[in-house]
């Protein structure tokens, strides 16, 4: 323990490091520790005073548990600065950060999951707490990390680097020691600064950054009283074209329909920088700091065959020569102007997503949709809102089926809430799973998907006749394509 003197409130740092031993060695975890134990404390926690925790190539997840309760139940500000490993649990589709003994086959023993750091860092002060990550995923959890984000819980600044395994050779904490670097030369940026030096000298092959630096205020912008609708103004356009007959031709490509993602500017015109973070299938149920009862569902593939989720070479459809508006496909449409609030999330949300950081994205997300299920409930509308935020997410991404299930979750999620099916909030829900649905091309992925839109379709037939009809006449014909 290092304290130094001049501040009433001291803060707090946790220095963990932790990989397991032998081949399962992803991250040279514990070559961090050194440089920045040779920071100042001050630095480490921004304050006077300081007290520094460390513990490297921890082997039991309780002892790790009582450390960071005991950091997290201090009142000044805490730092936590993490190096090491993310693997997926299969049986329960849970993070969870490996330890020195952790193997495969005991990941659920050995490793320390995610949410249980989460659930402690959420009793803080918002505000009051900064994590800091240098992580290498296996293959499954940097799937999933491309549609969940890595949640660290409201109120808490999130910065990092995560990158995918390497390749034969074992990656160095290059993001962290460039933390400790900068420090020790005697700057003292702020951490969004300290963060983007840190980036540049960090750079490998299919590197992600996070940097998260917003607390979510009390009310999410557009669920205030009165406030109606289940977004935030300007958000969505309105639903595409129903079935039967093709949208208006306006001799353009018609943009794929769904929600207007996040601002006016932006269209399906553009087309988005491929995620960094390679698609998933989206299975059990989604987890962002807390439980949900809705589970968006692409189906359980066979063993050898193509997922749901997967993505093609195959251009989509409207961007295809000679393409004609497939149904729920609509004209460019023109929102209402919205300027967003200094507390609105929605314009980060999309900057990020524009510029390909669909896992720094998904962790704002996953930031404000925690704190809505804290103040209104799972099933809240607000907790629906990011739900239909997640499904624009996965069509910006250019990941139809990902972005199916999340507009059928969400569908779901407001009849399970007392919402009618004639209800526009759900109708549109249901036409834009229904759109991206069309969007697929590989049978497989598309097949997956149809029994769960059918069972959607009969609750929800939309406005006009057909949608029903064109469901189950294109699942039959896949069926046959996949027979």
């Amino acid at each position: 323990m290092v304290m130094t003197e001049g501040d009433m409130e001291a803060g707090t740092a946790l220095l963990l490091a932790a990989a397991p031993a032998g081949k399962g060695c992803l991250i040279d975890a514990a070559s961090a520790l050194p440089p920045l134990a040779a920071v100042a404390p001050s630095a480490l926690t921004g304050t006077a005073a300081a007290t520094v925790i460390e513990l490297a190539d921890p082997a039991a997840p309780q002892t790790v548990l009582t450390r960071i309760r005991a950091a997290a139940a201090t009142n000044g500000p805490l730092s936590l600065y993490i190096t090491g490993q993310l693997h997926l649990d299969h049986k329960q589709r849970l993070m969870h950060l490996a330890l020195a003994r952790t193997t495969p086959k005991t990941l659920r023993y050995t490793g320390l999951p995610w949410h249980w750091l989460t659930s402690e860092l959420k009793l803080r002060r918002p505000g009051t707490t900064t994590v800091v990550v240098d992580l290498v995923a296996d293959a499954d959890a940097w799937q999933l990390l491309g549609v969940e984000g890595l949640a660290v819980g409201y109120g808490t600044r999130l910065y990092g680097r995560v990158q995918p395994p390497p390749r034969r050779t074992v990656a160095a904490p290059a993001y962290v020691t460039a933390w400790a670097a900068i420090w020790r030369s005697g700057a003292r940026p702020s951490l969004a600064h300290l963060h983007e030096q840190a980036a540049a000298r960090a750079a490998v092959e299919g590197a992600v950054f996070l940097a998260v630096d917003a607390s979510p205020p009390a009310v999410v912008p557009g669920y205030g009283a009165g406030a109606g609708h289940g977004a935030a103004p300007g958000f969505h356009e309105p639903a595409p074209a129903p079935y039967p007959g093709p949208a208006p031709h306006t001799g353009e490509s018609a943009p794929a329909a769904g929600a207007e993602a996040f601002r006016a500017e932006d269209h399906e015109r553009e087309s988005p920088v491929p995620s960094p973070v390679p698609p998933a299938p989206m299975t059990g149920t989604p987890r962002s700091g807390a439980s949900r009862t809705v589970t968006p569902r692409t189906g359980t593939p066979q063993d050898g065959a193509p997922v749901a989720g997967a993505r093609t070479t195959e251009a989509p459809a409207d961007e295809q020569p000679g393409h004609e508006p497939r149904p729920y496909e609509q004209p460019p449409h023109e929102p209402p102007a919205h300027e967003p609030g200094p507390d609105d999330p929605h314009p980060a949300i999309l900057a990020a997503a524009r510029a390909g950081r669909y896992t720094e994205a998904a962790s704002i997300v996953a930031l404000w949709e925690s704190e809505a299920i804290r103040l209104h409930g799972p099933g809240s509308t607000e907790a629906v809102h990011w739900l239909e935020v997640r499904a624009d997410l996965a069509r910006l991404a250019r990941d139809p089926a990902r972005s199916c299930a999340w507009w059928m979750a969400a569908a779901e999620a407001r009849l399970a809430a007392g919402q009618r099916p004639e209800d526009e909030d759900v109708v549109a829900a249901v036409d834009r799973a229904h759109h991206q649905w069309e969007q697929l091309r590989e049978p497989t992925a598309a097949g997956s998907l149809a029994p769960a839109l059918t069972e959607l379709r009969r609750q929800v037939p939309g406005h006009r006749e057909g949608a029903l009809l064109a469901v189950q006449r294109r699942a039959e014909s896949l069926r046959g394509d996949t027979a």
